[in-house]
């Protein structure tokens, strides 16, 4: 595998990978990253990645900032060596680091059990981390409270530095300053001194300490501060071999702890491994490929699987590098590429076996969707394998390859071969490609192979388990467009771009007229094929785009239904609550009225005539108002009861009247028309003197119309699973009451968690009829479309 390893390019990969590594330890190992030995292991790589990736998400800063690779500090603090107090920073700073990184992780063990099983090696040491903040300051200088001594030692220092400070400054301000080079106080070997000119030398009395390189200023120590430095020397002394002792003693500190020290950093290194790839999965905008396991081998396959969608070769810059589909279905394990030269054939075949190997290695692929078996082992013949000092052609070189893939691939192995046969005469190269590739067929192997040599498209066409496969050129450009199409045999263009290129047309009329009948009849068969392809694809490419933009139309115009609809009820509402209030003034004026005949003595009966008529007007003028959507705060005051089963309740959340079919502590099931949701208490009011009826088993029209449609987008990016799944739930009842088609839901690409759990959760809903992957302008594959059920 390691010769494929080089082939291949994976080191560059892993030097790209090693970009996103925070420090050296953890550097190391992703240049040593290799495909993990077996399935269980390269999933749960995988899976370590994902992890990471996700706690990336929520929390940005998390990571190992800080940390530094201490073991060999820590190895010559175990043979008794003390450590700079550089040394012991980075010591305290990696421990820090590694106790913030382990308790970010804990806090939700349950979410990422690998990245916990990771940290759980680490161990905080506070009694090192502690030890070294009592003693060193964040620029490494040892604090006078690291101990009483020292507190005591410094003390003294400062006092005779003073002292010596004083005397000279006396010097420099007294007469015997202009015999002075300037009036300043400098140290040299410890001792403090004054800079004298040289031609002044004996005016002051003192040992000549220094000279200049011109040698015209002498630095004296002037004999009346010979005592006093004396002194400063004998407590700076002291003082330094207290901080020795300091330092020593932490050094000390530092080897009691050095196991776990080390232990600490294995993890970070690791843990800072996951959070690489995980960085570079973002910046490569990737997915976590589904590994499998090989399926039983049958007489026609050996139950591999290979599906990658939009696949894009993680060296190529990503503004330009066209993607691949490779798909192979349950009868296919062999493909055979053809096409012209620089076409892409040989990135094709680079990009499955590096894809291959970042998978294995626990690496996210750069594509839409990865599905893909484990294999033991892989192998790569590409470029040219000449050797001089071998004395190897190109062919020999090839055929030394060959052999050993030969000698060592099995129904385990994924073999990718450029130019197989190549370097040699056609016929025999033709014939001997021919023979490896029935030798890898019967052995099960799956093996891609690009080749120039057209009698192998035939050997695609009609043998079991091989299939063809092209790289388009485009032939009004004359350039390759990189994309490659599984199925169909790449075309021979050499005719149509000499023409192109201004060849005289008899000339290749003649060249035309020289090939064999049967050659000239398979390639413009081929030809044609490769035209109708193209329109099939174009006129797909049409009609999704008008699908989306219906979809897009369809969309907005519900919206603006919806919106209709509101303005519709807040109007209605609007103008029964301003007769009501004309009703209720009017009724005041007819009891005032009333009280005022009553006291004038005279008769009633014509005011209860037209109280009863006023009353008449009331009943048919102003009914119950509609509920309006309860976001609107318009819906009714009413006096509540606890729900019980049996209750006639309104469903804030969909806006509609249902049947509580049953209770638990916080929700409940209730029966809307066909319709069943579960519910939570506090959504559920119960309006007095319903509690015994009995809803209606279909929805009215006028309830279908008045429950407020959610639109018909959800975006979940950004959010946890459980409560993804919650807001899923809510938002498919509340479209099917009002009676919307489809929704779009917004999932995003990143892991593929959140899109799985989607659309398990549209799998098991009852409403919804299928779903599919968001098309060209509606999201792609970061959105699923989800139709309901109709009738």
């Amino acid at each position: 595998m390691e010769k494929a390893v080089k082939t291949l390019e994976f080191e560059k990969v892993l030097e790209r990978l090693a970009w996103h590594a925070s420090f050296s330890a953890s550097a190391a190992l992703v240049r040593s990253l290799r495909p993990a030995g077996d399935l269980d292991a390269a999933r749960q790589r995988v899976a370590e990645t994902a992890e990471a990736r996700a706690l990336l998400e929520i929390k940005p800063d998390a990571g190992v900032g800080g940390a530094r690779d201490v073991r060999q500090q820590v190895d010559r603090a175990l043979h008794g060596a003390t450590l700079l107090p550089g040394d012991l920073l980075d010591v305290r700073h990696t421990l820090a680091a590694a106790g913030r990184l382990k308790k970010a992780i804990l806090r939700g063990d349950h979410e990422y059990p690998l990245l916990a099983q990771m940290a759980a090696p680490i161990a905080e040491s506070r009694r090192v981390v502690e030890a070294v903040d009592r003693t060193l300051d964040g620029q490494g200088a040892v604090l006078d409270s690291a101990s009483p001594k020292l507190a005591r030692l410094r003390r003294e220092l400062r006092v005779v530095h003073d002292r010596i400070q004083e005397k000279l400054r006396r010097i420099i301000g007294s007469q015997a300053a202009r015999y002075l080079q300037e009036p300043i106080i400098s140290q040299r070997g410890g001792r403090w001194v004054v800079p004298l000119q040289s031609n002044f030398k004996g005016r002051i009395r003192g040992i000549v300490h220094d000279q200049s390189a011109s040698g015209a200023t002498l630095w004296i120590e002037p004999l009346n501060t010979v005592d006093m430095n004396n002194e400063y020397r004998e407590v700076a002394l002291r003082e330094e071999e207290e901080v020795q002792r300091i330092l020593s003693e932490l050094s000390a500190l530092v080897a009691e702890e050095a196991d776990a020290i080390r232990w600490t950093v294995e993890a970070l290194a690791e843990l800072d491994l996951a959070f690489a790839k995980a960085k570079y999965a973002e910046a490569t905008d990737a997915v976590a490929p589904e590994l499998l396991s090989l399926r039983p081998r049958t007489a026609a396959h050996p139950g591999s699987t290979l599906r990658l969608c939009g696949a894009r070769h993680p060296l190529l810059d990503p503004a330009t590098v066209v993607p691949i589909d490779v798909e192979l279905d349950d009868e296919t394990y062999i493909v055979i590429i053809t096409g012209p030269n620089t076409g892409g054939k040989t990135v094709s075949l680079k990009t499955v076996g590096l894809l291959t190997l970042m998978a294995q290695s626990g690496l996210h692929l750069p594509c839409k969707e990865a599905t893909l078996s484990y294999f033991d082992t892989v192998f790569a013949d590409i470029g040219d394998e000449q050797s001089i000092e071998q004395s190897l052609s190109t062919f020999s070189g090839h055929m030394v390859n060959v052999v050993e893939v030969l000698g060592q691939a099995d129904d385990r192995s994924l073999a990718v071969l450029d130019e197989l046969g190549a370097g040699t005469d056609p016929a025999e190269g033709s014939a001997l490609a021919r023979a490896i590739l029935t030798t890898l067929r019967d052995r099960g192997v799956t093996t891609l192979v690009a080749t120039h040599y057209p009698e192998l498209k035939l050997y695609g066409h009609n043998t079991p388990g091989v299939t063809n496969a092209s790289v388009e050129f485009d032939l009004e450009t004359l350039a390759p467009t990189f994309r490659l199409r599984i199925g169909l045999a790449g075309r021979s263009n050499a005719f149509a771009i000499a023409s192109r290129l201004g060849l005289e047309p008899e000339v290749v009329s003649e060249a035309r007229a020289l090939m064999p009948d049967t050659q000239l009849k398979a390639e413009d068969l081929l030809d044609s094929i490769h035209r109708a392809r193209d329109e099939a694809e174009a006129d797909r490419a049409a009609t999704q785009q008008e699908r989306a933009q219906a979809g897009e139309l369809r969309g907005s115009l519900q919206q603006r239904l919806h919106n209709i609809d509101l303005e519709r009820l807040r109007i209605l509402q609007d103008t029964r609550i301003e007769a009501q209030a004309e009703l209720n003034e009017f009724r005041e004026e007819m009891r005032r009225l009333r009280r005022q005949l009553s006291a004038a003595g005279k008769p009633l009966a014509e005011i209860r005539r037209l109280q009863q008529e006023v009353e008449a007007v009331a009943e048919s003028t102003v009914p119950e108002p509609e509920p309006l959507p309860p976001d609107e705060g318009l819906k009714d005051s009413v006096a509540q009861r606890p729900v019980k089963v049996g209750d006639t309740v309104w469903v804030t959340t969909v806006s509609a009247n249902g049947e509580v079919l049953s209770l638990d502590e916080t929700r409940a099931e209730v029966q809307i028309g066909r319709l069943r949701i579960r519910a939570g208490l506090e959504e559920l009011e119960w309006r007095e003197g319903q509690d015994s009826g009995k809803p209606e088993r279909e929805l009215p029209s006028s309830m279908t119309r008045s429950a407020a449609s959610p639109g018909v987008e959800l975006d979940l990016r950004g959010e946890r699973v459980e409560d993804a799944l919650r807001r899923l739930d809510s938002f498919l009842d509340a479209s099917l009451l009002s009676n919307a088609p489809w929704v779009r839901i917004i999932h995003g690409k990143g892991t593929g968690r959140l899109r799985s759990a989607v659309r398990q959760a549209l799998k098991a809903h009852t409403q919804v009829q299928r779903f599919e992957e968001g098309k060209d302008g509606e999201g792609g594959w970061g959105v699923t479309v989800a139709h309901f059920e109709t009738g």
